[in-house]
Order: C-alpha cells, then sequence, then structure tokens
C-alpha cells in the first residue's frame, strides 16, 4: 500500500509540474513584458500552492518508499499543503472558472489538473494515505499564516504594478466595492481556510483508515496528549 501510494504521490507531482510549466509556457509566448508577466504569474495563490503540493508529494513518497511515517513538522507542512490546495479547489471552482484571468490564455488541461484534480488527489492522499501524524489543535493557527502573508504582499503590491492575481483583491474591478469589498472577501476567505483546515487536524487525530503506528503521538509540547511518565489510574476494589 505504501508503495502504491508513493507511486501515484510522484505521479500527482509530475503532473503539477507538467500543468505549470504548460500554463506558463504558453502565457510566456503571448505576452509583451515577459518580466513582468514573471513576477504575475508566481503571484498566483493556485500556483504557489500546487507547487507547494508538489514538493511535498515528492517528499512524502520518499517517506512512503522507506516506509516511513512523517515527521512532526512535516506532518504540519502536508497538513497546511493540503488546506491551501484544497481552498483552491473551491475557490476556484466556486468564484473564478468562469473568470477571465490575467494569464494571455488558459490552457485548459492546465487548468483542470491545477484547479481540480491535483486538489483532489492531495486530498484524498490525505484521508487515505499512509503515515500522516496527529497535529495538535494549538497549531491550527500555523495554518493562515501563509495566506495571510500572501494577501499582505498581494495588497502591497498590487496598487504599485497596477495588477492583481484576483478580481475579488482589486479595489476597482466594480464601482463601489472599494477595499471595504475586498476586506469581505479576504475575511471570507481566511475563515474558509481555518475551517479547512480544522477538518485536516481532526482528520490527522483519527487513527482511520489504519491504525496509528507506534509512536506517532502529537507534537510534544503542549496539552493536547498526557506525559509519558503519568502513572495509569489505579482501579477500585470491591
Amino acid at each position: 500500500m505504501r508503495i502504491a501510494f508513493a507511486v501515484l504521490r510522484l505521479v500527482a507531482a509530475a503532473a503539477i509540474v507538467a500543468a505549470v510549466v504548460g500554463q506558463f509556457v504558453k502565457s510566456l509566448s503571448l505576452v509583451p513584458e515577459p518580466g513582468v508577466f514573471l513576477v504575475n504569474f508566481f503571484s498566483f495563490f493556485t500556483i504557489q500552492s500546487n507547487l507547494i503540493g508538489a514538493v511535498v508529494l515528492v517528499i512524502a513518497a520518499g517517506l512512503a518508499f522507506r516506509g516511513r511515517d512523517d515527521a512532526p513538522t512535516f506532518a504540519l507542512v502536508r497538513a497546511c499543503a493540503t488546506t491551501y490546495l484544497t481552498t483552491t479547489l473551491v475557490v476556484f471552482n466556486l468564484l473564478l472558472r468562469d473568470l477571465a484571468l490575467d494569464q494571455a490564455t488558459t490552457v485548459p488541461w492546465s487548468n483542470e489538473i491545477l484547479h481540480v484534480w491535483a486538489p483532489l488527489y492531495v486530498l484524498v492522499d490525505w484521508v487515505f494515505g499512509p503515515g500522516r501524524r496527529p497535529i495538535p489543535w494549538r497549531r491550527l493557527w500555523l495554518v493562515a499564516v501563509y495566506p495571510l502573508a500572501w494577501v499582505v504582499y498581494t495588497m502591497v503590491r498590487g496598487p504599485i504594478a497596477d495588477w492583481y492575481p484576483y478580481p475579488f483583491l482589486n479595489p476597482d474591478v466594480a464601482p463601489g466595492v472599494g477595499y471595504d469589498g475586498v476586506l469581505v472577501y479576504v475575511i471570507a476567505i481566511a475563515a474558509f481556510i481555518l475551517l479547512v483546515g480544522a477538518g485536516i487536524v481532526a482528520l490527522s487525530r483519527t487513527s482511520w483508515p489504519y491504525p496509528r503506528a507506534t509512536g506517532a503521538a502529537p507534537l510534544s509540547g503542549g496539552a493536547d496528549s498526557p506525559p509519558a511518565s503519568a502513572p495509569r489510574p489505579r482501579e477500585s476494589v470491591r
């Protein structure tokens, strides 16, 4: 089972890389300013989250080939990647599927891999793949660090470059929306990311569909699990 998932992870990572390269090459051939396009292209949350997912899948494949479970820190990183790609899946299909984004032209097969199939596989891999470790609830807030940093970067760069990766982040995209409308979208998506992250963390803390491996304890240093030296309660004798 581990070998099968290891191979699937490598295939999924290769598909992500191929999709990113395919879209990049096609768009680059059509834009007048390659330098500006380069920065813009890699400023899309979709591109960044998929590349993070590809790296995570390759590392997870290596661990599966060696029969090892995720290290505690890597389990958290993998949970974050799963959260981001699941968010990409939902936000794109609810808000962006019928909108033209600034990519010169969309490559259909690449678009479907990056927005549908890769996110779906990463989520399925988290649910059914071997090796995941339980993540303490107190680490949930870390899931939001990267998306918030990306939003800050986008909103600072937007007015300077006169470019936003997604229409709902552009305060000038529709009259009367402004920054208040953008803030509503950001808060809603941030809440959704934390909700998805909570689901990912909750799944990590179950032993289904695999019995939890020996030593696969929650990350140390919190109140999520009792200390190893805690005495067992004595049974009462009647």
